[in-house]
């Protein structure tokens, strides 16, 4: 699926800025889920924005990232810099010298990485006013660390309802929390049908209160 990215968000039926999934310099993004959600892609698309700006970093703990999938989503292969890393010592180290040189820094996070690790990183990147994405590879992130929370809570795949044929789109909902969202919790969908346009539909419904599965 690719495709640079292209939001249209609405709220009450009223056409609003695209800015949600926009990387802010020195903002901190949690992405949360398991895999098969999507936020992967999500998490490159976004990253492509910041490209014009300087080389984006990507550190890879589970050894699973696809340099083409990046090239997709809209990253140009001489702008991408990819760091495999799980050790979560080494990761802190890593992670604070990308967010030194580079336009954004999207990293996923090992087991064991000790809070007041995260809390430094977020503090340099808002030094440094770099954008981060941040993604745990299991689990959550410390309350309050994000400036904007996004946990992947269903995913809907078009075109493989029978379990195989063409994959020819995905509905993600994604629960919108943090500082970003003034303190309140919003459910919002994305439209990915792997064209030109990831299309961000706000105003659901509120979130209900509980954790989510994802």
């Amino acid at each position: 699926m690719a495709g640079a990215l292209h939001l249209e968000q609405f709220r009450a039926g009223r056409l609003v800025a695209p800015d949600l999934l926009t990387l802010e310099p020195g903002r901190v993004t949690g992405l949360i889920g398991h895999p098969g959600f999507g936020l992967t892609r999500l998490g490159l698309v976004m990253l492509a924005s910041r490209e014009s700006v300087g080389p984006v970093a990507y550190v890879d703990v589970r050894g699973w990232l696809s340099p083409p999938a990046a090239w997709e989503s809209g990253i140009s292969p001489e702008r991408l810099v990819v760091v495999r890393c799980s050790d979560p010592v080494r990761w802190g180290r890593v992670t604070a010298h990308l967010l030194e040189g580079v336009g954004a820094v999207y990293a996923e996070v090992p087991l064991r990485v000790k809070p007041a690790q995260l809390h430094k990183l977020v503090a340099l990147a808002r030094n440094r006013r770099t954008p981060l994405l941040l993604r745990p590879v299991r689990g959550d992130l410390p309350s309050g660390l994000a400036h904007l929370r996004l946990e992947a809570r269903t995913v809907q795949w078009e075109g493989t309802a029978a379990g195989h044929g063409r994959l020819t789109g995905r509905k993600l909902v994604l629960a919108a929390s943090g500082k970003a969202m003034r303190g309140m919790t919003q459910l919002i969908e994305v439209e990915d049908d792997g064209t030109n346009a990831v299309r961000l539909v706000s105003g659901l419904a509120a979130a209900p209160a509980g954790r989510a599965t994802g």
